[in-house]
């Protein structure tokens, strides 16, 4: 067996843990394969001459550095510099098709697979509708077919899975990937999500919060300058993910972001309304896609499902534009206070009821500039996500590279080796 298929098989058992720990800062001194490896992920192809530069390491020491990735599977020649005087520099780029990634983004009505590169990038994906509460087994069984239908789909086995990643909405214990008394995800409370995948893949899963993933697949892709923005989801139900200094804040348990259960007061209510985690009052029992529903319900409207009370608001109709504004003034609120404790640049809208975009954006604009501070909103913008119904998937999926390719863990591979 060659030198290369060893390195390869033995990175694949490395990889085959269950759990991912959180992507560190390296530490200083001098650049390690794996910052070097971190390097060509986010700007490939480089030549010998523009590692050296980048690093400040030796020439030898960049040629040995570089072997090693090649060794692994991890680096690839990809051609030569432009025609010059002496010899050509060849270029060096991450291997990104040496295996592939299957994430899935799993919301309260229906959930989204992919297969991606191991960048992160989307080659292929499936849809479903699904009903979270139905729990684990039914849920996850919709996943776990969809994978085996893509991996085959791109002519793949389980042996070139280098990561899973999920994303799910509700708070998730990151050292265990389990989520943790989930409101709206009955009979998921720590369920072992690795572990249902055990048996058929020997690679690391992945579990997180679905409007975390969302938050930093749209700060990567649309805002990649911006190092604090704010994703608020308004689906079925509602979340917020943070992202800070470029990385996703999770606070001390992973608890950050529980924005649908912050607890509004609203002057002349004599009872607030139940929600759906136990509590009475809660932004999403009065502003999530389930309590729109509820209320439309109420006023003697046939509609069953968040989609429903979209494509009504859509009609025009006076009822249901009206508790959509309304909904967007009582959800602003609560936006206004993030706003001001938080400072982000950017606040994206995201979730199904971002479709009727004109009458919810439109309150969560008017309470946002009327009660946060004039300092925090001066040159904040709030504006409907960019990606859309992929950005949990996006997401996820860049979390999970930056965590299989962390410099410290190809660092473990080499030694290893």
């Amino acid at each position: 067996m060659s030198s290369v298929k060893q390195k390869s098989r033995m990175f694949a058992f490395w990889l085959d843990r269950t759990t991912l720990d959180l992507v560190t800062e390296p530490s200083g001194g001098s650049v390690s394969p794996g910052e070097m490896l971190a390097l060509l992920r986010a700007d490939s192809p480089l030549t010998r001459a523009e590692v050296m530069r980048r690093t400040g390491l030796s020439r030898s020491t960049v040629g040995q550095r570089l072997e090693a990735l090649r060794a692994a599977g991890l680096v690839v020649a990809a051609g030569e510099e432009a025609p010059g005087r002496g010899r050509p520099a060849g270029q060096f780029a991450f291997h990104r098709d040496r295996g592939v990634l299957l994430v899935a983004d799993i919301g309260g009505t229906g959930l989204r697979a992919a297969l991606t590169d191991l960048t992160g990038a989307i080659q292929l994906e499936r849809t479903a509708a699904i009903d979270i509460a139905s729990g684990p087994h039914p849920v996850l069984g919709i996943v776990d077919g969809f994978f085996a239908e893509l991996l085959a789909a791109d002519g793949r086995t389980t042996a070139d899975v280098y990561g899973i990643g999920l994303d799910v909405p509700g708070p998730v214990d990151i050292a265990t990937g389990q989520v943790v008394s989930p409101p709206i995800m009955s009979g998921w409370d720590r369920f072992d999500i690795p572990g249902w995948f055990r048996p058929r893949y020997g690679c690391p899963v992945m579990v997180e919060n679905d409007v975390n993933a969302m938050a930093l697949g749209e700060q990567r892709r649309v805002y990649p300058a911006t190092e604090a923005l704010l994703m608020i989801k308004v689906g079925t139900g509602i979340g917020a993910g943070l992202v800070a200094g470029a990385a996703v804040y999770r606070g001390a348990d992973g608890a950050a972001g529980d924005i649908g259960h912050m607890q509004l007061t609203v002057p002349g209510e004599v009872a607030p309304p139940e929600c759906r985690c136990g509590n009475a009052g809660c932004v999403e029992a009065r502003a999530g896609g389930w309590a729109l529903v509820r209320d439309l319900r109420a006023a003697g409207h046939d509609v069953t499902t968040v989609n429903d009370a979209v494509a009504l608001v859509r009609t025009g109709d006076a009822t249901a534009v009206s508790l959509v504004r309304r909904a967007g003034r009582l959800l602003g609120g609560a936006v206004a206070d993030a706003v001001s404790l938080l400072n982000p640049r950017v606040v994206v809208i995201g979730g199904q009821l971002v479709a009727a975009e004109e009458q919810l954006m439109a309150g969560i604009r008017e309470m946002v500039y009327r009660r946060s501070l004039p300092l925090a909103t001066a040159r904040l913008h709030i504006v409907p996500s960019a990606l859309g119904a992929r950005a949990g998937a996006i997401g996820t999926a860049l979390l999970l590279a930056d965590q299989v390719f962390a410099p410290h863990r190809i660092d473990e591979l080499l030694l290893a080796t």
